[in-house]
């Protein structure tokens, strides 16, 4: 049965260094993101994440995702404060464990002209470097 969960994902997930990629929530109502946590593994489809609390699936969302310096990027190619935005909606909920809630989102779009090229290029050196190691 695991094996049936792997093959239905369309992109390869990357773990992320653990407590360094920041993400903030904000829901498609709100005009700020009320919500801060941190991810555990991304994609180009999707993104893997705790908060304090949980989000019904299905619920849409715009989530900032702030890749640490160390995942991938070029010495100053990103430069300071150059988070990816995406949109999307959450798949899943995993409040099962005492503390931060586990969740699962599915991107539908990216926010900003050039973020799922930054995205991806970071996720391409990442994938060289640990084939490499």
């Amino acid at each position: 049965m695991h094996a049936q969960s792997l093959s239905r994902r369309r992109f390869q997930r990357l773990t992320l260094p653990a407590m360094y990629t920041g993400v903030r929530v904000r829901f498609m109502n709100d005009e700020k993101f009320t919500l801060e946590g941190h991810a555990y593994d991304i994609s180009e489809g999707g993104i893997q994440f705790e908060l304090d609390r949980g989000i019904d699936p299905g619920t849409p969302i715009a989530l900032e995702i702030t890749l640490p310096n160390s995942f991938g990027a070029e010495e100053g190619a990103d430069g300071p404060g150059r988070a990816i935005f995406v949109l999307g909606n959450v798949v899943w909920i995993d409040d099962s464990d005492v503390g931060p809630v586990r969740l699962a989102m599915t991107f539908t779009r990216f926010a900003r002209a050039g973020d799922k090229e930054r995205l991806m290029e970071r996720l391409e050196r990442v994938i060289k470097t640990r084939l490499a190691a």
